[in-house]
């Protein structure tokens, strides 16, 4: 086979067509109109002599032929252009691309204020859409890639095929209300678990890291509620009689906001948190994405150290 007269463009057209497994989705992402990609399809399809992706009652179906391919094609697509970003070292700021980051409302918030000025500033044709883990690894999202980074605590168990990064790591804290009858200088243990408790759960279960320390000690704390948030609580505490066990610099945020809360040790030896962002191999080694994870990296570490400064105060 002679390189010279195939069109290599059609690999990336395999690539998008594979990972949107939609005709309408695959053209809006590479801007062809659905009559130019259909006929690109045609020529990549006599190009492989295979069907390669067959109509499906929701959009397209990729044969084993195309399944074969698509690690080849998408390492062929990926080094081709790291290539052309590293003739052009600047110009990958400047492509006008969209990255979606899977996170939770805290990290969103904590992070967005100070990532928005950076990327209008350095990369202003790339737009951030940011959406909620839901307590669980984006894994098949981070695969497809409509998901490019992901961002929480609670990933485990990846595959080889991802990468993590340890942003930072935090203590757990006790948030409270400064009228909270039950508490005094100090939490005691005794003081936790006479307290009605709300919990932050993203799956629904009420069970968690406190909890099964607890059960070692051979004790059990009451919980009322579970919130789907990590910024509701405090405006529900405030007044009551009710606590939530949360990270450091969620309670640091709350009593900063709130003059009314006030944040407490733990009366139990809880293991600290570790704050992780992950991606596909799919995202490695593309310059803009590898950018921007750099930039998390250094825009959440002050605000780790600034949280575990004002908590020692």
């Amino acid at each position: 086979m002679n390189i010279a007269s195939k069109d290599l463009n059609l690999l990336k057209l395999f690539q998008v067509l594979y990972e949107e497994r939609s005709v309408s989705g695959a053209a809006e992402r590479i801007n062809l109109s659905q009559p130019a990609l259909s006929h690109k399809l045609a020529k990549l399809r006599d190009e492989f002599d295979d069907t390669l992706f067959a109509r499906a009652p929701r959009g397209l179906t990729p044969t084993p032929r195309a399944h074969q391919l698509a690690p080849l094609v998408q390492q062929l697509v990926r080094s081709l252009e790291s290539f052309y970003d590293y003739c052009d070292e600047e110009s990958f700021l400047l492509r006008a691309d969209r990255i979606h980051v899977y996170t939770t409302d805290y990290i969103e918030q904590l992070l967005l204020p100070k990532l928005l000025p950076v990327l209008r500033e350095h990369a202003p044709n790339t737009q951030l859409v940011f959406h909620n883990t839901r307590g669980k690894l984006p894994r098949s999202e981070l695969e497809t890639g409509a998901c490019d980074i992901a961002i929480a605590g609670f990933f485990e168990g990846l595959p080889d095929t991802f990468y993590q990064q340890k942003i930072h790591q935090e203590q757990f804290s006790v948030l409270a209300s400064r009228t909270n009858t039950r508490i005094g200088e100090t939490l005691t243990l005794e003081a936790f678990l006479e307290c009605d408790h709300l919990v932050t759960t993203l799956t629904g279960d009420l069970d968690g890291v406190v909890d099964r320390q607890l059960e070692s000690l051979g004790h059990q704390r009451k919980v009322v509620a579970g919130v789907s948030s990590f910024l509701s609580p405090a405006s529900v505490i405030e007044g009551t009689d009710l606590i939530i066990t949360c990270l450091g610099s969620v309670a640091t945020y709350a009593c900063y906001q709130q003059s009314g809360l006030r944040s407490y040790r733990p009366p139990i030896d809880l293991p600290k948190v570790e704050i992780l962002q992950t991606w596909h191999q799919r995202t490695h080694e593309d310059p803009l994405r590898a950018w921007l994870r750099q930039q998390i990296k250094q825009l959440l570490r002050p605000t780790r150290e600034s949280a575990f400064a004002t908590l020692e105060q």
